[in-house]
């Protein structure tokens, strides 16, 4: 890959990454009940460590203009992936619609971004590049999915509990 055009890529990276922690540290800050504060700071502080990952790569490939291997932690036992959205906090969500947007625009952060990585993964050819992009694209996959079951969730409290159902 040329140089310039990775450099351009994990800049690109980088900044996705630092305006979605900017995001989700500001929700955390203007919400007032700690679980859900916790959801967003736990969010926040993965983005900061993508660009943590996302940094050391720039710094290598401008370098040795090649990406270096690095040790990704498992995503299994990531913060993120363990939070429970309990009754309770649907609830509290669901009544509060600043945490609830601030969900909906998180879904939205997070299909651009595993698309830039999909996209970065499927096409590179050096292949600590391509684990990188992947297991990125997988992390930020998992807040996709665990942000739309938290959206689809609310959704189907707020029909309930106002008896939109058609029938």
């Amino acid at each position: 890959m040329e140089t310039q055009k990775a450099l351009e890529i994990l800049k690109m990276a980088i900044l996705m990454e630092k305006r979605g922690h900017a995001f989700y540290a500001k929700v955390a800050e203007q919400t007032p009940d700690p679980e859900i504060k916790h959801i967003f700071l736990t969010m926040a502080d993965e983005e900061t460590q993508h660009v943590k990952f996302l940094a050391e790569q720039y710094i290598g490939y401008e370098k040795n203009h090649a990406f270096t291997k690095v040790e990704l932690p498992d995503l299994a036992n990531e913060g993120f992936a363990t939070l429970i959205l309990t009754e309770d906090m649907k609830t509290k969500i669901s009544s509060a619609g600043f945490e609830a947007a601030a969900i909906s625009a998180a879904i939205d952060f997070e299909k651009r971004a595993v698309e830039v990585y999909s996209g970065q993964a499927q096409s590179s050819t050096d292949p600590n590049e391509k684990a990188l992009y992947r297991w990125l694209a997988e992390w930020e996959g998992g807040h996709l999915k665990i942000l739309s079951d938290m959206d689809n969730e609310l959704k189907e409290k707020i029909w309930n509990d106002n008896q939109f159902w058609p029938f």
